[in-house]
Protein backbone atom coordinates (compact mmCIF):
# COMPACT_ATOMS: atom_id res chain seq x y z
CA UNK A 1 0.00 0.00 0.00
CA UNK A 2 1.56 3.45 -1.17
CA UNK A 3 1.93 6.30 1.04
CA UNK A 4 -0.64 8.13 -0.76
CA UNK A 5 -3.50 5.57 -0.44
CA UNK A 6 -2.99 4.87 3.35
CA UNK A 7 -3.37 8.75 3.83
CA UNK A 8 -6.62 8.66 1.10
CA UNK A 9 -8.03 5.87 3.82
CA UNK A 10 -6.87 7.91 7.01
CA UNK A 11 -8.90 10.62 5.17
CA UNK A 12 -11.82 8.61 4.48
CA UNK A 13 -12.48 6.90 8.02
CA UNK A 14 -12.18 10.47 9.57
CA UNK A 15 -14.65 12.12 6.71
CA UNK A 16 -16.83 9.15 7.66
CA UNK A 17 -16.84 9.85 11.34
CA UNK A 18 -17.46 13.37 11.09
CA UNK A 19 -20.59 12.64 9.23
CA UNK A 20 -21.65 9.99 11.45
CA UNK A 21 -21.35 12.57 14.22
CA UNK A 22 -22.72 15.61 12.62
CA UNK A 23 -26.10 13.13 11.53
CA UNK A 24 -26.58 12.34 15.43
CA UNK A 25 -26.19 15.43 16.01
CA UNK A 26 -29.01 16.41 13.88
CA UNK A 27 -31.51 13.47 14.80
CA UNK A 28 -30.90 14.73 18.44
CA UNK A 29 -32.10 18.13 17.16
CA UNK A 30 -35.28 16.80 15.31
CA UNK A 31 -35.88 15.08 18.99
CA UNK A 32 -35.47 18.48 20.78
CA UNK A 33 -37.52 20.11 18.10
CA UNK A 34 -40.13 17.90 19.08
CA UNK A 35 -39.97 17.89 22.69
CA UNK A 36 -40.01 22.00 22.43
CA UNK A 37 -43.20 21.83 20.10
CA UNK A 38 -45.13 19.43 22.19
CA UNK A 39 -44.50 21.95 25.53
CA UNK A 40 -45.80 24.76 23.16
CA UNK A 41 -49.10 23.34 23.45
CA UNK A 42 -49.17 24.39 27.11
CA UNK A 43 -49.59 27.87 27.51
CA UNK A 44 -48.42 27.72 31.43
CA UNK A 45 -45.36 25.44 31.16
CA UNK A 46 -43.05 27.36 28.55
CA UNK A 47 -39.16 27.18 29.28
CA UNK A 48 -40.10 24.07 31.58
CA UNK A 49 -37.71 21.22 29.60
CA UNK A 50 -34.98 23.66 29.57
CA UNK A 51 -35.09 24.22 33.52
CA UNK A 52 -35.82 20.59 34.07
CA UNK A 53 -32.75 20.15 32.18
CA UNK A 54 -30.38 22.77 33.75
CA UNK A 55 -31.37 21.66 36.84
CA UNK A 56 -30.56 18.08 36.07
CA UNK A 57 -27.10 19.54 34.66
CA UNK A 58 -26.44 21.31 37.84
CA UNK A 59 -26.96 18.08 39.94
CA UNK A 60 -25.52 15.56 38.21
CA UNK A 61 -21.69 18.26 37.35
CA UNK A 62 -22.51 18.58 41.52
CA UNK A 63 -22.57 14.91 42.16
CA UNK A 64 -19.22 14.36 39.66
CA UNK A 65 -20.90 12.54 37.25
CA UNK A 66 -18.44 12.43 34.04
CA UNK A 67 -19.30 15.95 31.75
CA UNK A 68 -20.43 13.52 29.32
CA UNK A 69 -23.22 12.08 31.83
CA UNK A 70 -23.93 15.48 32.56
CA UNK A 71 -24.45 16.28 29.16
CA UNK A 72 -26.52 13.00 28.27
CA UNK A 73 -28.79 13.44 31.36
CA UNK A 74 -29.13 17.60 30.22
CA UNK A 75 -30.63 16.12 26.92
CA UNK A 76 -32.56 13.61 29.01
CA UNK A 77 -33.85 16.23 31.04
CA UNK A 78 -35.43 18.34 28.05
CA UNK A 79 -36.92 15.20 26.76
CA UNK A 80 -38.09 13.82 29.55
CA UNK A 81 -42.08 15.30 29.19
CA UNK A 82 -41.79 13.92 25.02
CA UNK A 83 -45.25 11.70 25.50
CA UNK A 84 -47.36 14.16 26.39
CA UNK A 85 -47.46 14.22 22.69
CA UNK A 86 -49.92 12.04 23.47
CA UNK A 87 -52.42 13.86 26.04
CA UNK A 88 -55.43 15.83 24.76
CA UNK A 89 -55.20 19.59 24.96
CA UNK A 90 -58.25 19.64 26.84
CA UNK A 91 -56.42 18.32 29.61
CA UNK A 92 -52.97 19.46 28.84
CA UNK A 93 -54.22 23.13 29.24
CA UNK A 94 -57.14 22.63 31.63
CA UNK A 95 -57.07 25.91 33.05
CA UNK A 96 -58.12 24.49 36.70
CA UNK A 97 -57.23 21.61 38.49
CA UNK A 98 -57.64 17.93 36.77
CA UNK A 99 -60.13 15.58 38.19
CA UNK A 100 -58.45 11.84 38.97
CA UNK A 101 -59.69 10.40 35.51
CA UNK A 102 -57.80 13.53 33.54
CA UNK A 103 -54.75 13.18 36.11
CA UNK A 104 -54.89 8.94 34.89
CA UNK A 105 -54.83 10.06 31.19
CA UNK A 106 -51.58 12.58 32.17
CA UNK A 107 -49.98 8.92 33.84
CA UNK A 108 -49.90 7.43 30.73
CA UNK A 109 -47.17 10.37 29.38
CA UNK A 110 -44.12 8.40 30.17
CA UNK A 111 -45.18 5.33 28.38
CA UNK A 112 -46.02 6.65 25.41
CA UNK A 113 -42.78 8.75 25.53
CA UNK A 114 -41.10 5.23 25.47
CA UNK A 115 -42.79 3.31 22.92
CA UNK A 116 -41.94 6.83 20.75
CA UNK A 117 -38.50 6.12 21.37
CA UNK A 118 -38.91 2.60 20.56
CA UNK A 119 -36.34 1.96 17.98
CA UNK A 120 -34.87 5.36 17.86
CA UNK A 121 -30.97 5.29 17.24
CA UNK A 122 -30.78 7.85 20.06
CA UNK A 123 -33.18 5.87 22.65
CA UNK A 124 -30.82 4.54 24.78
CA UNK A 125 -29.36 8.08 25.96
CA UNK A 126 -32.88 8.85 27.50
CA UNK A 127 -35.55 6.01 27.48
CA UNK A 128 -35.02 5.47 31.29
CA UNK A 129 -35.52 8.93 32.15
CA UNK A 130 -38.61 9.50 29.84
CA UNK A 131 -40.33 6.28 30.95
CA UNK A 132 -39.11 6.76 34.77
CA UNK A 133 -38.72 10.01 35.72
CA UNK A 134 -42.09 9.78 37.74
CA UNK A 135 -41.32 6.81 39.75
CA UNK A 136 -40.27 7.15 43.55
CA UNK A 137 -38.46 5.88 46.21
CA UNK A 138 -41.35 4.53 48.05
CA UNK A 139 -42.72 2.67 44.83
CA UNK A 140 -46.22 5.00 44.93
CA UNK A 141 -44.85 6.48 41.25
CA UNK A 142 -45.79 5.20 37.88
CA UNK A 143 -46.21 3.75 35.10
CA UNK A 144 -43.86 0.78 36.78
CA UNK A 145 -44.13 1.15 40.77
CA UNK A 146 -40.18 0.81 41.17
CA UNK A 147 -38.73 1.95 44.43
CA UNK A 148 -35.24 3.15 45.98
CA UNK A 149 -32.17 2.25 43.91
CA UNK A 150 -34.14 0.15 41.03
CA UNK A 151 -34.72 3.48 39.44
CA UNK A 152 -32.23 4.60 37.68
CA UNK A 153 -29.80 7.54 38.34
CA UNK A 154 -30.98 9.88 35.51
CA UNK A 155 -34.44 9.01 36.14
CA UNK A 156 -34.20 9.82 39.83
CA UNK A 157 -32.49 13.27 39.34
CA UNK A 158 -34.99 14.58 36.77
CA UNK A 159 -37.92 13.60 38.96
CA UNK A 160 -36.41 15.92 41.91
CA UNK A 161 -35.80 18.77 39.17
CA UNK A 162 -39.10 18.01 37.62
CA UNK A 163 -41.18 18.54 40.76
CA UNK A 164 -38.90 21.45 41.83
CA UNK A 165 -39.74 23.40 38.45
CA UNK A 166 -43.25 22.43 38.71
CA UNK A 167 -44.17 23.79 42.28
CA UNK A 168 -42.29 27.48 41.50
CA UNK A 169 -43.75 28.03 38.26
CA UNK A 170 -47.23 29.43 37.97
CA UNK A 171 -50.17 27.06 37.28
CA UNK A 172 -53.71 28.82 36.09
CA UNK A 173 -54.97 27.85 39.68
CA UNK A 174 -51.89 29.10 41.82
CA UNK A 175 -48.64 31.47 41.95
CA UNK A 176 -45.00 30.09 41.62
CA UNK A 177 -43.71 28.78 45.40
CA UNK A 178 -41.19 30.99 46.46
CA UNK A 179 -37.86 28.37 46.40
CA UNK A 180 -37.84 28.33 50.05
CA UNK A 181 -41.28 26.64 50.18
CA UNK A 182 -40.61 24.20 47.10
CA UNK A 183 -37.21 23.04 49.56
CA UNK A 184 -39.50 22.21 52.62
CA UNK A 185 -41.21 20.07 50.58
CA UNK A 186 -38.67 18.40 48.85
CA UNK A 187 -37.33 18.34 52.46
CA UNK A 188 -40.47 16.80 53.82
CA UNK A 189 -40.70 14.03 51.36
CA UNK A 190 -37.19 12.81 50.83
CA UNK A 191 -37.14 9.15 50.71
CA UNK A 192 -40.92 8.88 49.71
CA UNK A 193 -41.24 10.96 47.25
CA UNK A 194 -37.55 12.41 46.02
CA UNK A 195 -34.59 10.93 46.35
CA UNK A 196 -33.21 11.42 49.56
CA UNK A 197 -29.24 12.30 48.18
CA UNK A 198 -29.89 14.46 45.08
CA UNK A 199 -33.07 15.76 47.02
CA UNK A 200 -30.61 16.98 49.65
CA UNK A 201 -28.24 18.18 47.10
CA UNK A 202 -30.61 20.13 45.10
CA UNK A 203 -32.06 21.76 48.42
CA UNK A 204 -28.28 22.70 48.74
CA UNK A 205 -27.59 24.38 45.43
CA UNK A 206 -31.02 26.20 46.09
CA UNK A 207 -29.68 27.45 49.27
CA UNK A 208 -26.91 28.31 47.99
CA UNK A 209 -28.55 30.66 45.28
CA UNK A 210 -27.02 28.39 42.48
CA UNK A 211 -30.37 27.39 41.02
CA UNK A 212 -32.06 31.21 40.65
CA UNK A 213 -30.67 31.78 37.48
CA UNK A 214 -32.65 29.10 36.19
CA UNK A 215 -35.80 29.57 38.23
CA UNK A 216 -38.49 31.54 36.78
CA UNK A 217 -36.47 31.78 33.22
CA UNK A 218 -37.01 30.20 29.84
CA UNK A 219 -33.79 30.68 28.83
CA UNK A 220 -30.24 31.42 29.93
CA UNK A 221 -30.97 35.57 31.34
CA UNK A 222 -34.16 35.67 29.94
CA UNK A 223 -36.75 35.62 32.72
CA UNK A 224 -40.15 34.20 31.95
CA UNK A 225 -42.51 36.80 30.83
CA UNK A 226 -46.67 36.28 31.73
CA UNK A 227 -49.59 37.63 29.51
CA UNK A 228 -50.39 41.04 30.89
CA UNK A 229 -53.95 40.40 29.60
CA UNK A 230 -54.89 36.51 30.52
CA UNK A 231 -51.87 34.94 32.78
CA UNK A 232 -50.03 32.70 30.96
CA UNK A 233 -46.40 32.15 29.96
CA UNK A 234 -45.30 33.73 26.71
CA UNK A 235 -42.14 32.74 25.29
CA UNK A 236 -39.19 34.60 24.30
CA UNK A 237 -36.64 33.58 21.72
CA UNK A 238 -32.95 34.13 21.96
CA UNK A 239 -33.11 35.68 19.12
CA UNK A 240 -36.01 38.13 19.99
CA UNK A 241 -35.30 42.06 21.76
CA UNK A 242 -36.86 44.70 22.30
CA UNK A 243 -38.92 45.59 19.28
CA UNK A 244 -40.03 42.25 18.79
CA UNK A 245 -43.39 40.88 18.11
CA UNK A 246 -44.85 38.27 20.93
CA UNK A 247 -48.13 36.82 20.99
CA UNK A 248 -49.84 34.64 23.65
CA UNK A 249 -51.27 31.65 22.15
CA UNK A 250 -54.37 31.74 24.88
CA UNK A 251 -55.75 35.00 24.38
CA UNK A 252 -54.24 35.41 21.44
CA UNK A 253 -53.29 38.92 21.79
CA UNK A 254 -50.29 40.65 20.07
CA UNK A 255 -47.55 42.27 22.34
CA UNK A 256 -44.30 44.07 21.61
CA UNK A 257 -41.33 44.12 23.44
CA UNK A 258 -40.01 47.10 25.00
CA UNK A 259 -36.40 47.88 26.38
CA UNK A 260 -37.17 46.44 29.90
CA UNK A 261 -38.27 43.49 28.65
CA UNK A 262 -41.85 43.80 29.14
CA UNK A 263 -44.36 43.17 26.75
CA UNK A 264 -46.94 46.19 25.78
CA UNK A 265 -50.02 45.24 24.39
CA UNK A 266 -50.37 46.24 20.84
CA UNK A 267 -54.39 46.32 21.20
CA UNK A 268 -54.78 44.03 18.62
CA UNK A 269 -55.40 40.21 18.31
CA UNK A 270 -52.40 38.20 16.63
CA UNK A 271 -53.01 36.87 13.11
CA UNK A 272 -52.89 33.18 12.87
CA UNK A 273 -49.41 33.88 10.95
CA UNK A 274 -48.04 35.43 13.95
CA UNK A 275 -49.01 32.82 15.98
CA UNK A 276 -47.45 29.99 14.12
CA UNK A 277 -44.90 28.60 16.70
CA UNK A 278 -41.18 28.80 15.74
CA UNK A 279 -38.39 26.38 17.87
CA UNK A 280 -35.91 28.44 19.68
CA UNK A 281 -33.20 26.66 16.96
CA UNK A 282 -30.36 28.82 19.08
CA UNK A 283 -31.63 27.04 22.86
CA UNK A 284 -31.50 23.97 20.83
CA UNK A 285 -28.57 24.07 18.73
CA UNK A 286 -26.86 24.87 22.76
CA UNK A 287 -27.93 21.68 24.08
CA UNK A 288 -27.12 19.70 21.24
CA UNK A 289 -23.45 21.20 20.72
CA UNK A 290 -23.03 21.02 24.84
CA UNK A 291 -23.56 16.81 24.00
CA UNK A 292 -21.64 16.45 21.26
CA UNK A 293 -18.89 17.82 22.86
CA UNK A 294 -18.05 15.35 25.52
CA UNK A 295 -20.44 12.48 24.19
CA UNK A 296 -18.40 10.13 21.47
CA UNK A 297 -19.60 9.34 18.80
CA UNK A 298 -18.18 5.65 19.40
CA UNK A 299 -20.42 5.61 22.99
CA UNK A 300 -23.69 5.47 20.25
CA UNK A 301 -22.46 2.82 17.60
Amino acid sequence: MTASSISGTEISAESIRIALQQHQQDILASLLVSAWMVEARDPYTGGHLWRVSQFAMILARKADYPEAEVQRIGVAGFLHDLGKIGIPDAILGKPGRLTEEEYDVIKTHPRIGSRMLAGHPLASLVDAAVLMHHETPNGKGYPLGLSGNDIPIDARIIGVCDAFDAMTSARPYRKGMPREQAQRIIDNNLGEQFDEPFGRLLIELSDAGELDHIIAHSDEGIPLLACPVCGPTIIRRRDQHAGTQLTCPSCRGAFVLDSNDRTVFLERKATAFELEVVPDRDLINALVNGWARHYQTSALV
